[in-house]
């Protein structure tokens, strides 16, 4: 069977195609931005950038969690940085207009109420949704029949698959930041196959050796990858001190699940730790990736808990990743290179094809044969 071409060399170099992303893919879709413990007290905020668009999340006195442009309406300014808590409202610091924690419009100093126009009636508003401890937000929401899909729609059947993991139970334990020299495609299409994990994952392979057989194929995702014998979770030795999840299955007790949540979360479930990958694409070259490793409450409650069995592991891997794409992403800078191939291996990396043409058009598969110049 012929090999099928990957997207042409401008869905993974230029900035007018991560433009064309941004506006039809990171702002449309439910984009993962954090974990809900990480917005434990009312007030608590964090402002995050997706894909160039700066975003205040934050909880209100209700419980729940809101989502604004950070911008404030009056001239422009910046409300926030970085995480923290505000009292009872978001306050600009450069002339002081200030709004509720619902977004509303509070206090304009020095202006009358009646002076303000009718279309500033507060912050600009974002959905914001949870699924599984994941805080998940939409910046764009109305004028598409997509962007109005539910985040449950979007996630699709993943949520069954792992529905026996506590994934809302569950917690941070240490989180691992890389900024990685890579378009977000390339490194969802390495995450979304194993035939480079022989060459590129000697430790990996020697825990889960079916990721090295016949080249990564054939590979039950379904019902989770079995490690070496003795073996169930990811790290040195492929043994834990921790207990596995309660509830899970005996299949997920000893074997490795993955999932790919488009656009931008990646999860590697084991029977005692989940690693969760989140995507922020910064430009059409630049990545950055927060990898949080997340334990059950009753093993980061006990005084000898340490991660690091896991981290350790798993930041070799990661960056034999990572190392791997940016080289990727330099070689398709060759004057020779116009589109890759998928090799039948590889099949699952297709689905980024097919979801960036589904969202953008199937005019983002054409191919520009000319040299660069």
């Amino acid at each position: 069977m012929p090999l099928e071409r990957s997207l042409p060399r401008d869905a993974y170099l230029e900035p007018a195609f991560f433009a064309k992303e941004q506006e039809g893919v990171f702002w449309r879709e439910w984009f993962a931005v954090g974990r809900e413990e990480q917005f434990a007290q009312f007030g608590s905020y964090r402002v995050v950038d997706v894909a160039g668009e700066s975003i205040i999340l934050v909880r209100s006195r209700d419980g729940g969690l809101r989502g604004f442009l950070n911008l404030c309406r009056h001239r422009g300014s910046r409300l926030l940085r970085g995480t923290g808590m505000v009292r009872e409202a978001i306050r600009c610091p450069y002339h002081g207009w200030t709004y509720a924690l619902d977004g509303s419009l509070k206090a304009t100093p020095f202006i009358e109420a009646c002076d303000i126009p009718d279309e500033i009636d507060g912050l600009h508003r974002i959905d914001v949704d949870r699924w599984g401890g994941f805080v998940f937000a939409r910046v764009v929401s109305g004028d598409v029949p997509r962007a109005r899909r539910s985040l449950p729609e979007q996630l699709g059947a993943a949520t069954e698959r792992v529905a026996r993991y506590p994934l809302a139970a569950l917690r941070i334990g240490q989180t691992l930041t890389y900024d990685v020299a890579a378009n977000w495609k390339v490194i969802l299409e390495n995450y979304n196959e194993c035939y480079h994990c022989g060459g590129v994952h000697p430790e990996l392979c020697r825990l889960v050796p079916a990721f090295k057989a016949n080249g990564g194929t054939g590979l039950d995702w379904e019902n989770g990858i079995p490690h070496r014998d003795g073996a169930y979770t990811f790290s040195a030795t492929g043994t834990s001190t921790r207990s596995p999840f309660p509830g899970l299955n005996a299949y997920e007790r000893s074997r490795h699940k993955g999932e790919l949540l488009y656009p931008n979360l990646m999860l590697s479930l084991a029977a005692e730790h989940v690693a969760a990958f989140t995507l922020w694409p910064l430009s059409a070259e630049r990545t950055m990736i927060t990898c949080d490793f997340l334990f059950h409450q009753e093993e980061l409650a006990k005084a000898a808990f340490d991660p690091s069995d896991v981290t350790d592991f798993w930041d070799v891997v990661n960056r034999q990743d990572w190392a791997i794409c940016e080289s990727v992403q330099s070689g398709m800078h060759s004057r020779a290179f116009h589109f890759g191939y998928y090799a039948p291996m590889e099949d699952a990396s297709l689905d980024i094809r097919r979801y960036v043409a589904e969202r953008l058009g199937d005019g983002v598969l054409a191919v520009d044969n000319s040299s660069p110049s």
